[in-house]
Order: structure tokens, then sequence, then C-alpha cells
């Protein structure tokens, strides 16, 4: 895994903001789904993510070296 999400969900469960809101916000189901699994989005989500959510990317997002790479 290279980038995690999980700092993303962490985020909305704090601010107590549901991922409904984020789909009603332009956030597809599907780009939801690559967050949950930690898959490639695009920057212009993240940027998107970041105006709705008033943050900035380092507060949803986190690079997490694989095991492989940890010598």
């Amino acid at each position: 895994m290279a980038i995690s999400y999980q700092k993303l969900f962490v985020l909305l469960q704090e601010k107590g903001i549901k991922k409904y809101h984020l789909r009603q916000q332009g956030i597809h189901a599907n780009v939801m789904d690559k967050l949950i699994k930690n898959e490639n989005v695009n920057v212009s989500t993240i940027n998107r993510l970041c105006q709705i959510l008033e943050c900035q990317p380092c507060d949803i997002m986190e690079y997490v070296p694989d095991d492989e790479t940890k010598s």
C-alpha cells in the first residue's frame, strides 16, 4: 500500500459527515469505493474533497511504505 485514505474516514467521522453528503457534493460512489480500498484517485478528487471538508491533502491521506521498502 502506498497511499492510505484512512485519515479521510476519521475526519468524516469527526465532522459528522456521511458518505452520502460527499456523493451529493459530486464525489461518485465508485470514487468512494476506490478511497475505501486505498486505490488511486485523481488529483481533482483530492482537490474536491479538500474543498468540501475545508482541509489540506495531508488531513485526508498519507504515504504508507510497503513492507518491501522498509529496509
